[in-house]
């Protein structure tokens, strides 16, 4: 079975989260004011933040780390393509207990679990305090961190992922108080819109749908039916109108 034979994957998403172009931008400009040398991605997926910031702060370097070797492939063809295979290194290994810093601006949105111990329940003070430890005085860190935007319901949680529960999450102020628990300020606070949520969670699913659109009776068909199923129930059955993410640019004291 080739390549082209599969369903295809995370085709049609820039971002790997609920990020707008406008946000993104913003985000990246007020990283790029601190003249950070060296930067970061920890969970990078493909990178495209990372590239990005390295675009706006010329002669930064920058390091991408993930476990995934088919979206680190994708991120080194991107950095290839807009002349930043020198300056950027993206590299299949673990996050937890990196000895990668520290760096003068650190990226990570949507994958703090990557820093925490993965025998044990994901943990946002853990990963603030190593996040802390990883950056140097006067830098800066870019958060990207689910939160409860209210106390789901016993219905949501059922629909939303198998063993789903209120603990996994924060409420907003809580998580921002954490942050400065483990020793940072919060230089901007901001949280993923409705509509940066509608794109990506149709865009991480649209290209596989058009695929089972077009390949009915594929021998994969089923099994990825039922997967996309799943995801789409649980985001609109489930954690649609409770869970949120917030982004948090961080400073860290002293």
């Amino acid at each position: 079975m080739t390549d082209i034979d599969l369903p295809p994957r995370l085709n049609s998403l820039t971002f790997h989260g609920p990020l707008s172009e406008a946000r993104a931008t913003r985000m990246i400009e007020r990283l790029a004011a601190s003249s950070p040398a060296t930067v970061l991605d920890i969970g990078c997926g493909w990178g495209e933040l990372l590239l990005r910031t390295l675009e706006a702060v010329p002669g930064a370097t920058g390091v991408g780390i993930d476990i995934n070797a088919e979206d680190l492939a994708r991120g080194r063809d991107l950095a290839k393509e807009r002349g930043l295979a020198e300056r950027v290194e993206f590299v299949e290994e673990s996050a937890l207990g990196t000895t990668r810093g520290p760096v003068d601006a650190i990226l990570c949105l949507g994958s703090s679990q990557a820093l925490c111990d993965p025998e044990q329940p994901h943990d946002p003070a853990a990963a603030l305090r190593e996040l802390r430890r990883l950056v140097k005085p006067g830098g800066r860190v870019v958060l990207g961190e689910g939160f409860w935007q209210r106390t789901p319901t016993d219905e949501e949680l059922a629909a939303m992922w198998p063993g789903a529960h209120t603990g996994e999450h924060f409420l907003l102020g809580a998580l921002v108080d954490l942050a400065i628990e483990a020793g940072f300020r919060p230089a901007w606070i901001e949280t993923a819109s409705r509509e940066e949520w509608e794109e990506f969670e149709s865009g991480y699913r649209h290209d596989t749908e058009v695929w089972l659109a077009a390949n009915p009776d594929h021998p994969l068909a089923a099994e990825t039916r039922a997967r996309v199923d799943r995801q789409r129930s649980g985001w609109l059955n489930g954690y649609r109108d409770a869970l949120g993410i917030t982004y948090l640019t961080l400073v860290p004291i002293g």
